[in-house]
Order: structure tokens, then C-alpha cells, then sequence
């Protein structure tokens, strides 16, 4: 089995899952108490963040780096953004070191194409459904048109992810205006819906919506897991 390395904290929320469904998995293909062999780099966000809303990717960029190479130096044989929005700086990762990155929007496009959909809504960060890291990785890969909400309801969704989610708030109004908004993407062509950040699926699940959810914190973790137990 190899090992995994995952880089998370952005949020801490958000990087539970990632664990719970690695080994979830790992345990469902090999039985018994066989459980994933992986290392955690855990950042503290706040700084980040504060990179993120100055719009000074190099600093945020190298953050990772650094991560990646404790990774390496610690033994992981391929890493795992546990975001989607910090995948901004993915090349920062590539450049710093050797080991293969398992790309979250490659793991979710191989996902939407394998089910059949050309036409996606897109839900996150307001960097990623703003910015064109992420949807133009899945249009030019895959041939996935992406689309996101109005400039408003993407203010609400960024919000709601940084002031809510990512500090454990679940609040049924917030589910309200994100099922709204999840049925404008759908009466704009969307045939699904992409969770484009790893928070969301902790307030949004599949009865929310009258379309599928690709919840990329699952598909991500899940692909992890398939990563590591190749060829074991």
C-alpha cells in the first residue's frame, strides 16, 4: 500500500472527512482492520486565508510547497490536497517536489465524463468559481461546460463557506438559499452539480437538489484510497 500525504486544514472541517472515507475505504477492499498508511500536514488557515483575500497566490503558493516537502521528506509516495480552492497553486506543489499530486478536479471530471454529463453547475469559493483554474481544467480535460451562479448568489455561497462552514455553523437558512441557488444552476442547462469546496457537502446532500451532487470531498478521498491500494 503506498502512502498517502495529505495536506489539509483549509479547513480543519473539512479534512475529517478525508480521513474517515481514506480509510472507510481502504477497509471496505481489504477487511479486517486494515486502515490507510498516510501523513497529515496540517496548516493553520487564518493566514492563508488572509493571502487568499489579498489576492497574494506566491505567498499562499509556497505555503504548500513547504507542506509538500515535509511530505516527502516524511516518506508519502504521492500528495492530496485536502481543498479545492488551494489547487490555485498547484503548480507551486509540482515545482517543489517530485511526488505526483492527485489533482481534485481530475478526480471530479473523471467522475462527471463517466456519468455521462456535459454541463455542470459549479459551487465553492468565489476563487474558484470565479477564477479559471478549476473550470477550465474540466473544460479542456474533460469537455465539461461549467456554470456558476450570478455575481450575488456567488457572494452568498463564498460567505457562507468562510463565516459558517469552515468554523462548524450549519444554518437551515443557509441551506434554504443554497438549495435555491443550486435550482438556478439546474433552470440554467446545469445537468448536475459540482460541491466545489470541500465544506459544502457538510451542509448539502443529495435530497437538496433535483439533479446529482458531485461532493468532491468524497470522490477526492475515495481516489486517494484507490491511489494508494494499486497494484497491493
Amino acid at each position: 500500500m503506498k502512502t498517502i500525504g495529505l495536506i489539509g486544514g483549509m479547513s480543519w472541517q473539512s479534512t475529517i472527512p478525508y480521513y474517515r472515507i481514506i480509510n472507510e475505504t481502504v477497509q471496505a477492499r481489504l477487511g479486517g482492520l486494515h486502515s490507510a498508511r498516510l501523513l497529515l500536514h496540517s496548516v493553520d488557515f487564518q493566514p492563508l486565508e488572509d493571502l487568499q483575500r489579498r489576492g497574494d497566490w506566491n505567498a499562499a503558493g509556497e505555503q504548500m510547497a513547504q507542506a509538500a516537502r515535509s511530505l516527502a521528506a516524511g516518506g508519502a509516495d504521492f500528495l492530496v490536497l485536502c481543498t479545492n480552492t488551494m489547487h490555485r497553486v498547484a503548480s507551486a506543489i509540482d515545482a517543489a517536489v517530485a511526488l505526483p499530486l492527485l489533482h481534485i478536479a481530475d478526480a471530479t471530471g473523471d467522475e462527471i465524463d463517466g456519468a455521462g454529463f456535459s454541463r455542470v453547475g459549479l459551487l465553492g469559493t468565489r476563487f474558484t468559481m470565479e477564477q479559471t483554474f478549476y473550470r477550465e481544467r474540466l473544460q479542456r480535460r474533460r469537455g465539461i461546460d461549467v456554470v456558476v451562479p450570478a455575481a450575488a448568489d456567488r457572494e452568498i455561497v463564498h460567505r457562507v463557506i468562510y463565516e459558517e462552514l469552515c468554523v462548524g455553523q450549519l444554518r437551515p437558512s443557509s441551506r434554504a438559499e443554497y438549495r435555491r441557488i443550486i435550482g438556478g444552476l439546474v433552470a440554467g442547462g446545469a445537468q448536475a452539480v459540482v460541491l466545489g469546496c470541500t465544506e459544502i457537502s457538510l451542509l448539502i446532500t443529495a435530497g437538496d437538489a433535483a439533479v446529482p451532487l458531485f461532493d468532491t470531498t468524497r470522490i477526492h478521498a475515495r481516489a486517494a484510497a484507490e491511489r494508494a491500494l494499486a497494484d497491493s
